[in-house]
């Protein structure tokens, strides 16, 4: 069985967001939705700043609290070590967006929206033939077959309707044709995103991680939703790799190469928090600023939220 896992490396990071614009194409979601964010900050005090960038997608969590929070059996952790959402089970419980502490997940009020008419003969001069520009298992909502047996489009990203919990999903519609390239990695021009198989040897993530993690037995939630011990993988010790938010006990599967922010990390732009979305005293751009150590305060909230 896979154990599918991102290492992303921040010396090589520019901050294009590529990987962004590709997410969204690929997924086609809702124009406030991100599956794949670059957070932007500076670190030191003038004139010895610098600002650096982190992408932040599903860590994809080998202990995975959403899965836990969830009542409707629509959070699951896959067979391949992917945590995916299955859009039918949803109900309307919220508990596995509020339970992750990464804020990755998007309660999205809309049907998916495809912004551009890949049919049109001026559009497709220029998308024909390249891969990856369209992305064949999303359907318009009105074209939807609802065919319970297509398990890629009950779990692929941009299947997913109105009224439900949308994440990454490490682009689970390619793995499942054996396409071991996410839409995030296939566009990064520097290769800063490496996607593959940690229980492959010979995979490329493998072999930059190598040396770098090990292995542990822990009790987590597991395939098949069962508790129980498991081996998971987490970062050495001085290995220079690093997790967002180890004290979770999550395991996430996305490996940072490189420096974690600086205590005085601080984010350079606004991004909007939205409504209804604040769990135990943090928002949204609270959750994405845990990381960096400064979680936003009531005020700020209420400001943004209005």
């Amino acid at each position: 069985m896979a154990r599918y896992a991102m290492a992303i490396d921040l010396s090589r990071c520019v901050g294009c967001r590529a990987c962004m614009v590709a997410c969204k194409i690929e997924n086609a979601t809702p124009r406030d939705v991100y599956f794949m964010y670059v957070f932007r900050f500076e670190e030191g005090e003038y004139p010895n700043t610098r600002v650096r960038f982190l992408p932040r997608p599903c860590m994809h969590c080998q202990n995975p609290p959403c899965v836990r929070a969830d009542k409707d059996d629509a959070r699951i952790m896959w067979r391949d070590w992917t945590v995916q959402t299955d859009y039918d089970n949803f109900k309307g419980d919220r508990s596995l967006e509020y339970a992750c502490p990464y804020g990755v997940n998007w309660y999205t009020k809309e049907d998916p929206d495809l912004y551009i008419d890949w049919e049109d003969p001026e559009v497709k001069q220029y998308t024909e033939g390249i891969v990856g520009w369209f992305n064949p298992d999303i359907l318009k909502p009105s074209k939807w077959d609802g065919d319970p047996n297509k398990k890629e489009r009950r779990l692929a990203g941009g299947t997913h309707r109105a009224e439900t919990v949308a994440k990454c999903t490490f682009c689970i519609h390619r793995l499942d044709k054996g396409i071991n390239v996410t839409a995030c990695r296939q566009v990064c021009p520097t290769r800063a995103i490496i996607f593959g198989d940690l229980d492959d040897p010979n995979s490329e993530i493998s072999k930059i991680l190598e040396g770098k993690i090990e292995r542990k037995k822990v009790k987590v939630i597991g395939p098949g939703k069962v508790e129980k011990e498991e081996e998971v993988v987490v970062p050495k010790e001085n290995s220079g790799v690093f997790v967002l938010r180890p004290e979770a006990g999550t395991y996430p599967k996305v490996f940072y190469i490189g420096e974690p922010p600086d205590e005085d990390a601080r984010p350079i732009e606004i991004v909007p928090v939205k409504k209804g979305v604040q769990a135990k005293g943090v928002a949204r751009w609270g959750n994405l600023d845990i990381p960096f150590g400064q979680p936003l305060k009531d005020q700020k909230i209420e400001q943004e939220q209005k």
